[in-house]
């Protein structure tokens, strides 16, 4: 059984194919607009020059940069800092702290917060000394309390 299209039937199909594509473009092209529209309304363009102070974001995720600042209440951003250049127009070099010396001072506009108000007044963090692995270790400064515990056949100090 052999399939045949008749002589008017050819440029038909053609027609209506062509017809079908250009439906297919124009309700992508809205479904874009839409998205776009929907966008712009959120996105904020971050813009810093240099000299300015921004705080510095504390991600959350283990392995990306902490700086000492783990826990479900510990702040999302850091101490602020000064840029001293503009890498393009997402990127920016920190001037950071020489414990800190370990840390690449470049980061994406994403990760940065501009520091509203007079930069002296903030308050600064406590250091933390960071080795070669870019790890460091948490010293208790004081146990406040201490009890045993008993269980059946054993006593747990805690």
């Amino acid at each position: 059984m052999a399939f045949s299209l008749g002589v008017d039937e050819g440029p038909n199909l053609v027609h209506q194919s062509i017809e079908k594509v250009k439906i297919i473009k124009e309700r992508l092209k809205t479904a874009q607009s839409h998205q776009k529209s929907y966008l712009d309304v959120r996105r904020r363009d971050l813009e810093f020059q240099e000299d300015d102070w921004v705080f510095l974001r504390v991600s959350a995720i283990n392995g990306i940069i902490r700086f000492g600042k783990k826990g479900k209440l510990s702040p999302r951003y850091v101490r602020p800092y000064r840029i001293i250049q503009r890498i393009g127009q997402v990127a920016q070099r920190l001037e950071l702290p020489p414990e800190m010396s370990l840390v690449y001072p470049v980061f994406h506009v994403s990760m940065l917060k501009k520091v509203v108000g007079d930069p002296s007044l903030i308050v600064p963090a406590e250091t933390v000394e960071v080795n070669e692995e870019l790890t460091y270790e948490d010293i208790p400064v004081a146990i406040p309390d201490r009890h045993v515990r008993k269980l059946k056949n054993k006593k747990l100090p805690l």
